[in-house]
């Protein structure tokens, strides 16, 4: 399998254009975008992971799912806690994503295509 290369860090992503940043679960960004960046933006993201909690799953369902696409996000993987479920949206578009995958439940291998080429296993969360 072919090596990413990207660093681990934590931070807010801005969001381009508006007075919005939001603080994702996870978020892979090519290292050489990340390495000594002071401030990262949304749209240098290529998967980003949002995990529910009670307080935010409206929010990472729909409103986090709507921007990701707008920003141009090619994979958002949300890990709904709450359901159970894990859904991979990918192809974005204006108004979030064309193509969704799931919901699928805990237990059931998450396939993420290129640049990744790998199989998440769920059967542990």
């Amino acid at each position: 399998m072919r090596q990413l290369k990207c660093v681990k860090g934590s931070g807010n992503l801005d969001l381009p254009g508006t007075e919005n940043w939001y603080l994702p679960d996870i978020a892979i960004i090519p290292e050489e975008l990340a390495r000594g960046a002071k401030s990262l933006s949304v749209d240098e993201a290529i998967l980003v992971v949002e995990v529910t909690s009670e307080s935010n799953a409206a929010d990472d369902r729909v409103k986090k799912r709507r921007r990701y696409g707008q920003f141009g996000v090619p994979l958002y993987l949300l890990v709904d806690r709450m359901d159970r479920t894990w859904t991979l949206f990918s192809d974005p578009v204006h108004d979030g994503y064309a193509t969704e995958v799931g919901p699928h439940p805990f237990g059931e291998p998450v396939s993420l295509p290129q640049p990744f080429g790998i199989e998440l296993d769920t059967s542990g969360i």
